[in-house]
């Protein structure tokens, strides 16, 4: 990623935080609407986790300003959604929700611009966990 696509994502999540919990509803509803199949790895109650998801997201794009630091957290968080049970294709339809989720969330701001720099960060974290996920021993 550049410099300047960093700080699209960064600005444009500026923008997004004030309203992280529609924004959450909308990723979730999204998510489970194009790929139903993940609804079953998540708790009914879904509140703890749409609040994790913006926390973690807030995370991950502060730490693009310093992404040596930020992937072996990445990764270990990669590590941990195997654990789960999410697969390496399960990462494509989280791509879609959230860049669907953005658009609806930032309206005009969401420019072409930003899309792409949003996609690039998400392919280069996405990437990250899923390669620390095949890393894991396999289960006899």
């Amino acid at each position: 990623m550049t410099p300047h696509q960093i700080k699209l994502v960064q600005t444009s999540f500026a923008q997004v935080a004030p309203i992280a919990a529609t924004a959450a509803d909308l990723f979730y509803g999204r998510l489970f609407e194009i790929a139903p199949e993940v609804r079953a790895m998540f708790p009914d109650d879904l509140s703890g986790q749409k609040k994790k998801l913006m926390a973690m997201l807030g995370t991950v794009v502060v730490g693009l300003s310093h992404v040596d630091t930020l992937l072996p957290a990445v990764r270990a968080l990669g590590k941990r959604h195997a654990g789960y049970g999410v697969s390496a294709e399960q990462y494509a339809p989280v791509g879609a929700a959230l860049l669907w989720t953005l658009e609806k969330g930032l309206d005009d701001a969401f420019t072409a611009e930003v899309e792409e720099a949003w996609s690039s960060a998400y392919t280069m974290l996405a990437g990250a966990m899923i390669d620390a996920a095949r890393e894991m021993p396999k289960a006899a």
